[in-house]
C-alpha cells in the first residue's frame, strides 16, 4: 500500500509517494538520488546508514519513510553551502579520516549532530556519541582528530 508523504530534504520541502515498507535510505537513495548514506549492516550497528532527522542521527536502514512524514533530513549533499564544503568535510580530507569513504558520510553526519548539541566535547563524548559508527579501515585517530579541530579543541 503506498502513501503519500512530505518532508524536507537538505531544506527543500518534497512530496513523495511510498511504499508502507520503504526506509528512509531507500527513500532518499533510490528516489532523490542522494547516495553519501550507504546500505551496510543493515541492522543499526554499522552508522553507515546514518542521515539526521531533525538534526538528530538515525540509522535510515531501519527507519521508515513514512514515519519521516513532515520532518527534516539532512544528508551528507546538504552540508556545506554554495559550492563549498561543511568545515567537517573539510577536516576529515585533511586529516585523512576517510580512507575508503564508505563509512564517511554517517561519522560527519555524527559528528555535526554532536557539535550542533555540544560544540566543544571531550575525547570521551565524541567517542561515545561515535559509538554507532564503525570504521573498517581503522580510522579512528583521524576522525577523533577531525572532529576536535572543527571543535577547535
Amino acid at each position: 500500500m503506498k502513501k503519500t508523504i512530505s518532508l524536507a530534504v537538505n531544506g527543500n520541502e518534497r512530496s513523495v509517494e511510498v511504499e508502507a515498507r520503504t526506509t528512509l535510505l531507500d527513500l532518499v537513495r533510490e528516489q532523490f538520488g542522494l547516495t553519501g548514506a550507504k546500505l551496510g549492516c543493515d541492522i543499526q550497528v554499522c552508522g553507515a546508514c546514518t542521515l539526521l532527522l531533525d538534526g538528530k542521527p538515525v540509522s535510515a536502514c531501519s527507519v521508515l519513510a513514512v514515519d519521516a512524514d513532515g520532518c527534516e533530513v539532512s544528508t551528507l549533499e546538504g552540508l556545506g553551502g554554495n559550492g563549498s564544503l561543511h568545515p567537517l568535510q573539510e577536516a576529515f580530507m585533511e586529516f585523512g579520516a576517510l580512507q575508503c569513504g564508505y563509512c564517511t558520510s554517517g561519522f560527519i553526519l555524527t559528528a555535526k549532530a554532536l557539535l550542533d548539541e555540544c560544540p566543544k566535547p571531550s575525547d570521551e563524548q565524541i567517542r561515545d556519541y561515535l559509538g554507532g559508527n564503525f570504521c573498517r579501515c581503522g580510522c579512528y585517530q583521524e576522525i577523533m582528530q577531525a572532529i576536535k579541530n572543527v571543535a577547535g579543541s
